[in-house]
């Protein structure tokens, strides 16, 4: 607890962000050390004046102990990027929040998920769209990520509860604060066995406009891709599919009536070469998550593509970093990343820690694959 309590001081200063804050847990011991650090320390740590007048003035009118209970009462769980239990992808992407609040629980199976967004000014479509392949996801196992805002967002979220399915709500405020206020009874089922509720955001934040873009880019880390149903030109669901690229996850939309303005966005990704969904096998093909549900025994533990062929013949007993894959395989990380989760689900393969994997057993003969076998050749 006394660790957490100075994540959750440095999460409350104005200026430290994943940045200044990688260069305090690299410098110091320990976070106790680095919240009492001086001034000249703090200076040679190349922190700005401005961050550094925050931090001291932070220190002299925060009570931590105050403030980590208030945390505590309202039933909220910290996360932080020293915690196993923090999402594994979001951990991958270029400015991780340091410190996640939540309310409910993260499980493994959440490690399969996909973001669904769009337009809070949906049509009939758009609904039924949304619930059509938000059903199909949940049905293969899949965890459905969103905002919790008002339309598509919304929507995603009630199908994955009403499907019994899980889903992920990332909001751009304090937890205490959800909105739009009409989906809090939604938050809180969510919360209440359906998945969690996620910020970055400490209690008392608002929803201002300046905290829905970093809250975006947590929508797609925490997703192996991100689906656009509908969304205007100037949507926010677009920022998402930005972060989506940047983090190199898959990009999805869905086509839409060319006359309907609701349409105009994932009209223009799908253009701009993002994978067109007419049906949930779509995404499932594309993310290589067909019968997760039912291919989990360890006797049925052997490779059934060319994808988990490749990183099988690549895998030992002795650990191999998720970049050393890629770099031996030639596969995107985001296929990497999946097939893994895949692979570790039906008992072939172990996490160790550090994104690096291991084999749960070592392979038979015959999946040794030599240069030229027609086997390596992805289908």
């Amino acid at each position: 607890m006394s660790d957490k309590k100075y994540w959750l001081g440095f999460n409350l200063v104005k200026g430290i962000g994943p940045a200044k804050m990688q260069a305090l847990v690299d410098a110091f011991d320990s976070l106790e050390a680095a919240w009492r650090a001086s001034e000249p320390q703090l200076k040679r740590l190349g922190l700005d004046q401005r961050a550094i007048n925050s931090l001291l003035e932070a220190r002299a009118t925060l009570d931590l102990e105050a403030a980590w209970q208030a945390v505590e009462k309202a039933g909220i769980h910290l996360l932080t990027w020293d915690d196993p239990g923090y999402p594994t992808y979001l951990r991958e992407i270029p400015t991780p929040p340091p410190v996640l609040y939540l309310q409910g629980e993260l499980q493994e199976v959440d490690r399969l998920a996909v973001a669904v967004v769009g337009t809070r000014r949906l049509t009939g479509y758009g609904r039924q769209v949304t619930r059509d392949l938000v059903a199909g996801l949940v049905q293969n196992g899949v965890t459905i990520v969103s905002g919790l805002a008002r339309g598509i967002d919304a929507i995603a979220h009630k199908t994955a509860v009403e499907m019994n399915g899980r889903t992920l709500a990332v909001l751009g405020s304090g937890l205490d604060c959800i909105y739009p206020g009409e989906n809090r009874a939604l938050a809180q089922q969510i919360a209440a066995g359906h998945g969690a509720i996620i910020s970055e955001y400490g209690l008392g934040v608002q929803p201002e406009a300046k905290n829905f873009p970093p809250r975006n880019r947590v929508i797609s880390g925490l997703s192996l891709g991100v689906v656009v149903i509908e969304a205007g030109e100037q949507s926010g669901a677009l920022i998402t599919t930005k972060f989506a690229v940047e983090q190199d996850r898959e990009v999805f939309a869905v086509p839409g009536n060319i006359t309907s303005p609701a349409s105009r966005g994932p009209n223009r990704l799908i253009q701009q070469g993002a994978k067109l969904v007419t049906c949930v096998e779509d995404i499932l093909e594309e993310l290589n998550l067909q019968l997760v549900v039912e291919q989990t025994a360890v006797q049925l533990a052997l490779p059934e593509s060319a994808e988990e062929l490749a990183l099988y013949t690549h895998l030992t007993a002795q650990p191999v970093h998720i970049d050393e894959l890629s770099r031996m395989t030639g596969l995107p990380s985001s296929t990497i990343s999946s097939t893994l989760t895949l692979m570790e689900l039906k008992g072939m393969v172990r996490q160790v820690g550090g994104m690096n994997y291991v084999l749960s057993r070592e392979p038979d003969p015959i999946y040794e694959v030599k240069p030229g076998d027609p086997n390596q050749e992805k289908s």
